[in-house]
């Protein structure tokens, strides 16, 4: 088939590259290619520790999509970091919220460790003295520049829909165009990057005084500090706030920052939907899919985003849970079987 995707960000390249590997004739658009919401990710693949209350089917599909990305990794070239994610609490409270991740976790099937301080300690010598955290084994982390810069190497983007296509796919992140504009909204995160002579060997996750935060290290010695998440209804910008907020947040844990050559600050909207889930398949109009709405786990989700969306295309049915037709109305069960038809031929 002839396949336009609209949006050169992780989930649309990732798209693109397993639409083409099938066989397909590709057209990716976007005139500021891997600019958006790709390009600040920390790139962390960790769904035990993404999953919360109300969000266990992020579990299921991030567990499914962690399980493609070694393939994905080799294919592209890139470094996949499979170091375990430390989910740390800093004080008494911190830890309770530790304790009640794992207790979602274990109870949705996934497994985790509790740590006291001590072995905490001995797991990330770096980290200060905490009240406990809990070891994420299996979970991993890769640079998303690394991977759209691949993807971007072997898969030409143009700047304008040349149209002609059989199937369209919506990927363009945090602002879809009518009549899906409203399915999505943004949520501003800001984001740092440092360099240190001491980062953490482990991706860190975790609360401080009740406040969010995460260090992914790199390699020489970069660490990625995030994030905040706002919402917001003006352009994403790195504020005087919200780069204190991790500061202080990141300090606290990893005293070694002080240390650390502050190289860049970095603000994008991530793509959220009504439910925390994002939107994977059929539209409800004839011959549009939509691969979007992917709010944290876009690029923990992208492998499986793109294997979702080239089976729907070989004829396979949508995941309920990412259909995005649990939002669209109007959508006649007629017009189902017109796309549903012209999706298999």
């Amino acid at each position: 088939m002839r396949v336009t995707v609209l949006g050169a960000g992780i989930i649309g390249l990732t798209v693109a590259d397993e639409l083409i590997r099938r066989g397909h004739t590709v057209t990716v658009v976007d005139p500021h290619p891997a600019s958006g919401a790709s390009y600040a990710a920390a790139g962390m693949l960790s769904p035990a520790a993404e999953v919360w209350h109300g969000e266990e089917e992020i579990l299921r599909l991030g567990t499914a999509s962690l399980a493609l990305w070694p393939a994905l990794a080799g294919r592209l070239g890139v470094e996949l970091r499979a170091d375990p994610t430390l989910l740390v609490g800093y004080d008494a409270g911190d830890l309770q919220q530790v304790e009640r991740q794992v207790s979602l976790v274990g109870g949705l099937g996934g497994g985790a460790t509790l740590l006291d301080r001590v072995a905490v300690r001995a797991c990330e010598p770096v980290l200060a003295r905490v009240a406990g955290a809990a070891l994420l084994a299996g979970e991993m982390s890769v640079d998303p520049r690394a991977v759209c810069g691949a993807l971007l190497s072997r898969i030409p983007v143009v700047s304008r829909d040349p149209g002609g296509a059989d199937v369209t796919v919506v990927a363009t992140g945090a602002r879809l165009p009518k009549p899906w504009t409203g399915l999505v909204r943004g949520v501003r995160g800001e984001i740092l990057r440092v360099r240190a002579d001491d980062p953490p060997t482990h991706t860190v996750r975790g609360w401080v005084g009740g406040e969010p935060i995460y260090l992914v290290p790199r390699g020489n010695g970069e660490v990625v500090v995030g994030a905040t998440s706002e919402e917001h209804s003006v352009p994403p910008v790195v504020t005087a706030g919200g780069v204190h907020r991790l500061l202080t947040a990141a300090r606290a844990l990893w005293p070694g920052l002080d240390r650390a050559e502050l190289i860049e600050s970095t603000a994008r909207d991530r793509p959220t939907t009504a439910d925390g889930r994002p939107l994977i398949g059929a539209s409800g109009v004839d011959g549009v899919l939509l691969a979007a709405g992917h709010f944290r786990h876009g690029v923990l989700l992208a492998p499986l985003t793109a294997r979702l969306v080239a089976d729907h295309l070989d004829g396979a049915p949508v995941d309920p849970s990412v259909d995005p037709r649990r939002f669209t109305t109007g959508c006649t069960l007629q017009g189902k079987e017109r796309h549903d038809h012209h999706a298999q031929r």
